[in-house]
């Protein structure tokens, strides 16, 4: 359950149930890892919601694939006026201010209290959106995160930022609301189509090359892990991934819950990326560009002298390995990427702060604009043009 970390006992504790949080500023949290949540005969999920009045939301596909196991679910544990299931579109161009006030309308004609909770079940879009409008909902009320997706799992899962986007900026709005509790099925992840997989992938993979040499090595070997026909039966490497970038970015975000130091490890990846999304009219998936993000990164740091050609190879070819983009045509261009560096300038508290790799799960920040001269960045980016330009005619 939620706040069962001892007082005082700062960082993050791994139990097999998952993993529970507490943070200087007195923020604690679990996130639990467990097998067939809608199972009737698994209580966890009934045990967060207390018999509370509960508002869920899905989006579409997760609506058509579990929508049946989750209404059956609430109807056993829950009595009957006492709860909800409302589909909400996903997609990145609908993590928007006006999605997040129709959640709340919902929620007010479904009657939903200040006791009530709100339930995400669903990716990281679905969890950013319905946490953001639980976050000012009558000033704050709880809510919960069935996290469907890779990438909610080892990411929005674990985390308390909420968000969405807004004046042609990605997560321009938001708030740091901690979940009253974050449920992770691996089960869950069987039916997500392979692209969804490969975007959760890129998300470990940043976890790896900053900070985890044993984990890049394991996706070394096996680039296809979560992607193999009948993958079940590679449980163990499965768990060892999973739970292992889950408490790499738990410990990561655990002394700067709410970001107060601008500079963070686990940003690697997401300073062109933004741009790359949004310019791109998010034709590219938020891993996609993430992946891009850290093959123009490895690059950088390669043309900086702050890694060897070595590290800068390893990382971009575990990343085609796993079958995302490392270039992007339309987006990276020397004009795009600048006006990318000078937006997480600015929002960073005009300060760069861009994470390279150094080395295989080692990582500093380029703290500055003028540490990347004009002409550094179009060499990274002509060198990935011209791989994907090989790759192309292969």
């Amino acid at each position: 359950m939620a706040s069962q970390v001892l007082a005082g006992a700062e960082g993050v504790r791994e139990d097999a149930g998952g993993f529970d949080l507490h943070a200087p500023d007195g923020t604690d949290y679990r996130v639990d890892v467990t097998d067939g949540v809608f199972s009737p005969d698994n209580p966890l999920l009934a045990r967060y919601l207390e018999g509370r009045r509960v508002v869920a939301f899905v989006g579409p596909t997760v609506d058509r694939l579990y929508g049946r196991q989750l209404r059956a679910y609430l109807g056993a544990h829950l009595d009957p006026d006492h709860w909800s299931v409302h589909p909400i579109p996903s997609g990145e161009h609908n993590k928007s201010l006006v999605s997040a006030e129709k959640v709340c309308a919902t929620a007010k004609a479904a009657g939903l209290d200040r006791h009530g909770v709100m339930l995400a079940v669903g990716g990281g879009i679905v969890a950013d959106i319905v946490g953001f409008a639980a976050s000012m909902y009558a000033r704050g009320i709880r809510y919960i995160k069935v996290n469907t997706t890779l990438v909610g799992q080892v990411d929005v899962g674990v985390g308390v930022k909420t968000g969405v986007n807004g004046l042609h900026t990605k997560n321009m709005f938001g708030a740091y609301h901690p979940a009253h509790a974050s449920l992770n099925d691996p089960e869950l992840l069987d039916t997500l189509p392979a692209r969804e997989i490969r975007c959760g992938l890129a998300e470990i993979v940043k976890m790896a090359v900053i900070l985890d040499g044993d984990l890049f090595r394991a996706l070394e070997r096996h680039p296809d892990v979560f992607r193999r026909p009948g993958h079940r039966a590679n449980a163990e490497l499965e768990t060892y991934v999973l739970r292992t970038s889950m408490r790499l970015m738990m410990e990561e975000l655990c002394p700067n819950l709410r970001e107060h130091d601008l500079a963070r490890l686990v940003d690697f990846g997401h300073t062109f990326s933004p741009v790359i999304e949004t310019a791109g009219g998010h034709r590219l998936e938020h891993g996609e560009a993430v992946a891009v993000d850290m093959a123009l990164s490895a690059h950088l740091a390669r043309l900086l002298g702050l890694a060897d050609t070595e590290t800068c190879e390893r990382v971009i070819t575990l990343i085609e390995r796993i079958g995302l983009p490392v270039y992007d045509a339309s987006t990276c261009t020397p004009d795009q990427m600048t006006q990318a560096l000078r937006a997480s300038w600015q929002r960073r508290g005009r300060r760069l702060h861009l994470v390279v790799p150094t080395s295989i799960g080692k990582a500093a920040f380029v703290d500055d604009l003028e540490d990347i001269p004009e002409e550094t960045l179009r060499a990274a980016l002509d060198a990935l043009a011209s791989r994907a330009a090989k790759g192309a005619a292969r």
